[in-house]
């Protein structure tokens, strides 16, 4: 084998063994993510279906609560009960149903055919005994009960999540459910994501391979009679741009996989203390309720602080149903309601028709800002402002601009030291990279009476 044969030989099996090795560390990592990942997205789920159903039957309860506290237990007194669970709703299949202790339907608004049915011998496709699972868990103080049932606008049986509470001296069991198919069906489309991310990922990686077993096959091919000091020079910077190319993998991996995640489970630590605050029932439900809400925000917490580097990137909703000014004054809201900070939200300018990119870069800096600000601020007020300096007919020296401005009267922080150290400031350097890849700029102003932010990005005329 002649040397340059050698010196190209020698240069691409390295890196093809290298590519690989990263390929399969880098697959095997996403995969794991994407598991843990999934596994959080569904517990979120479940926590909020299940506080949101609590709540629910709570409110159905307290409905009658006026009936059932009085004693009465004559027909009119129970029929005016039974309109009223009636009259109740939520959503497109979101009802009330009333049964006996012994399975016998007493009101169902969706499928009135049942009423007056003794169904304590249903069971569902998998044999399971619905009815009597209801039942034995209201005899047991209420609860919740998972089973399957036909969804009133497909006419399909699906999992249900149900929620029963006794009013004893009636003999009743009151409750209601949400359908859980749509939550499977965002599961699916998580997954499915992870998938186009992983693959993606791989083709990256295997295009990269190619362009370099190439680019080494023509510079052997052109090696002189100095090949061999050229070629130790190729096989450097080969081994450089290995590891840079790791270093740009890693970066991009950590940029894409903290940026959704997070904010998405920052958003359901907000709803469920809001809903640990808004609970309202009986003291000892009062109780269950609280302790189960604390364990969850705990672990939340824990989540949130191993999953801080991981994003994907997720497209905000409120930006497509609502615009960025409306979706930013929404987020001001839910903040201000969670943390107790006051948000001072204002508008300048024509901010309507902003281009999709744009509007999801600045969406994402108010959420990573804000939620710095909690964690590290000790702020008492923050004002939170979006302007549009110019709408039309935008000239070379005057630009048609949108600033996002995020000030607070915190503590503030070394920006310099942040910005370089290692470990910290991932935050920072996502919000930097995400503006420069709309072509946006970052600035940061800190001191000891507080910080203040502001995003620009120069829209294209």
């Amino acid at each position: 084998m002649k040397l340059r044969q050698k010196v190209i030989f020698l240069a691409i099996a390295p890196l093809i063994v290298a590519l690989c090795a990263i390929a399969l560390f880098v697959r095997q990592q996403a995969v794991t993510l994407a598991h843990d990942q999934r596994a959080a997205i569904q517990q979120a789920y479940m926590d909020s279906r299940q506080a949101e159903l609590r709540h629910y039957v709570e409110l159905a309860s307290h409905a009658i609560a006026h009936l059932s506290a009085s004693g009465r237990s004559d027909p009119a007194t129970l029929e005016q009960a039974k309109r009223t669970l009636q009259s109740l709703g939520f959503g497109d299949d979101g009802y009330f149903f009333v049964y006996d202790m012994q399975g016998r339907n007493l009101m169902h608004p969706r499928q009135p055919e049942l009423v007056g049915r003794n169904l304590w011998d249903l069971r569902d496709q998998y044999g399971t005994p619905t009815i009597q699972n209801l039942v034995k868990v209201a005899r047991q103080g209420g609860g919740l009960v998972r089973y399957n049932w036909i969804k009133p606008t497909t006419g399909k049986s699906v999992p249900k999540l149900g929620y029963v509470v006794p009013i004893a001296h009636w003999g009743w069991i009151v409750g209601s459910g949400l359908y859980l198919d749509d939550v499977q069906a965002a599961l699916d489309k998580v997954d499915a994501r992870q998938s186009r991310n992983i693959e993606t990922t791989l083709w990256w990686i295997a295009g990269v391979a190619i362009l370099s077993a190439l680019a080494v096959g023509a510079a052997g091919l052109a090696l002189n009679a100095s090949e061999s000091r050229v070629a130790d020079a190729k096989l450097r910077a080969l081994a450089q741009r290995v590891v840079d190319g790791q270093e740009q993998e890693r970066a991009r991996l950590s940029r894409d996989l903290h940026d959704g995640i997070s904010q998405w489970l920052v958003s359901i630590k907000l709803q469920i203390e809001a809903g640990i605050i808004r609970m309202k029932g009986n003291a000892e439900q009062q109780q269950k309720a609280h302790a189960s809400f604390e364990r969850t925000a705990e672990e939340l917490n824990k989540v949130l602080g191993e999953v801080r580097r991981i994003s994907h990137g997720l497209r905000p909703a409120l930006l497509d149903d609502l615009g960025l000014a409306a979706a930013l004054g929404h987020l001001a809201e839910e903040f201000e309601e969670h943390s107790g900070m006051p948000v001072a939200f204002s508008t300048d300018g024509a901010l309507d028709g902003l281009p999709t990119a744009v509007s999801t870069v600045l969406f994402r800096i108010a959420q990573e800002a804000l939620t710095n600000i909690e964690r590290h601020a000790g702020a008492h007020r923050i004002e939170l402002r979006l302007e549009r300096t110019r709408s039309r007919a935008s000239t070379w020296y005057e630009p048609d601009l949108v600033r996002l401005t995020v000030a607070d009267d915190g503590a503030g922080f070394d920006a310099q030291d942040v910005e370089t150290h290692p470990q910290r400031g991932i935050g920072l350097r996502n919000m930097a990279e995400r503006l420069d890849a709309v072509g946006g700029t970052l600035g940061i102003s800190s001191t000891a009476a507080g910080t203040t932010l502001c995003a620009s990005v120069e829209l294209a005329q």
